[in-house]
């Protein structure tokens, strides 16, 4: 791990708990000075071995830096010893700052973990209980050894169905009959670009909706953060990527997902609830995963493990959760997750401004995909959570009213390994 940078932000007393205003889903009083938010100079969406010295300032001038960012001081614990991660964050999903980081914006191959923007984009345009025959151009391009749910062509499934392939198998050939009902992988991966603009995930380039290795497909764990925090808000997303176990036609499938399936050499970890995996053999494993405990949840995203020890991104990952509920209310943050380009009100700083925007195509396109109510889901056979009350949303005035309270059922605090 790079040396921790010396401290440079200060901050504002965090507010009473009860509800806050946040932008998006961060608060828009988070209190990190640091210098309007800048894309990376030129970036390219071609992974590199080491992190680059300028990345994006994005959220903070420090998560731009190379290397460890935290600020230690007295009564705040030391990171985790044992971190191989090349990137990973920690955050706090409710007020939005980021608790430390390590190359939050090293743009990097992001595996699976991009079935969280598919899900973010595609999720609220299909009812759940809709019906769909898969015709045989649907799985049409699935790349070699993609991980699969076992769709079948001429075989009819519903939405719902489809969804729970995604999230618990990872199975591409669901992403692709969901992205065929989209209207085709063309329209799909622009949708999907056009919504990462919006949510300011400007580090994701999308070639392929699945997150199957492809030339240029990059993402940062700073943006996989983004985007789980926008998923997150949608009680259907919520459902999905929680539950442990689930039928698919015939067969029962599992989540994949260790911290929340557990396994022989990792235990579901207290208070999980989702979000997504991935492994390729460029992006090696990462890992979002979202956790409550002592009524704080955070969000943490590792992006691989150099160590390659069996389930190590859930180590690390599960190590990170630790020091961060340990960490949140005294460590000063490194910097915050910034709210969707919809949510800031003019003139504000924390806004990419348009001439930073990698690529075409503006967010406005994606505004009713990120601020469109979700269906409302059932739990359903093996869901883990169903979250009380949710990260409701409410978009007005420029800003998000987000629950403060986003407790766990009881039955997750209590189990410790299935």
């Amino acid at each position: 791990m790079s040396p921790v940078s010396p401290s440079g932000a200060r901050v504002r007393a965090r507010g009473a708990r009860g509800s806050l205003l946040v932008a998006s889903a961060t608060l828009f009083s988070l209190a990190v000075t640091a210098p309007a938010a800048l894309a990376a100079p030129s970036p390219t969406t071609s992974p590199t071995v080491t992190p680059p010295a300028q990345m994006s300032t994005l959220g903070g001038a420090r998560l731009g830096m190379p290397g460890t960012q935290v600020n230690l001081a007295p009564g705040v614990p030391v990171l985790p010893k044992g971190l191989t991660a090349r990137s990973w964050i920690v955050a706090d999903a409710e007020s939005g700052q980021v608790l430390a980081a390590h190359n939050a914006h090293w743009r990097l191959p992001p595996a699976s973990t991009l079935k969280m923007l598919f899900a973010d984009t595609v999720l609220p345009r299909f009812p759940k209980d809709t019906r769909y025959k898969v015709a045989p151009a649907d799985l049409e391009g699935l790349g070699d050894g993609s991980s699969v749910v076992g769709v079948k062509e001429g075989a009819t499934y519903s939405v719902r169905d489809l969804w729970l392939g995604v999230f618990l198998k990872s199975g591409n050939d669901a992403v692709r009959v969901l992205s065929a009902m989209n209207g085709g992988v063309r329209r799909t991966v622009e949708d999907m670009q056009k919504h990462a603009e919006e949510l300011q995930a400007l580090d994701t380039q999308v070639v392929s909706p699945d997150g199957y290795d492809a030339p240029e497909q990059v993402s940062s764990a700073y943006d996989l953060t983004l985007i789980a925090r926008s998923g997150l808000q949608k009680k259907d997303f919520r459902d999905y990527c929680s539950t442990v176990s689930a039928k698919f036609g015939a067969t029962e499938i599992r989540n994949t997902n260790r911290l929340l399936s557990g396994d022989s050499d990792v235990p579901v970890y207290q208070g999980i609830a989702g979000v997504k995996n991935g492994n390729t053999t460029h992006a090696g494993a990462t890992f979002t995963g979202v956790a409550e405990r002592g009524g704080k949840v955070l969000l943490v995203t590792v992006m691989n493990p150099e160590k390659h020890d069996h389930n190590e991104v859930y180590k690390e990952t599960a190590k990170l959760f630790d020091w961060g509920f340990q960490a949140d209310g005294k460590v000063n943050p490194v910097g915050e997750l910034v709210p969707p380009r919809s949510a800031v009100p003019a003139g504000s700083t924390s806004s990419a401004s348009p001439r930073q925007t990698p690529g075409t195509g503006g967010g406005a396109g994606a505004k009713a995909a990120a601020s469109a109510p979700a269906a409302s889901g059932t739990s359903g056979v093996g869901t883990a959570l169903a979250i009380a009350g949710g990260l409701l949303v409410l978009l007005g005035g420029g800003a998000y009213l987000v629950n403060r309270r986003w407790p766990l059922p009881d039955l997750m605090r209590r189990r410790s390994r299935p």
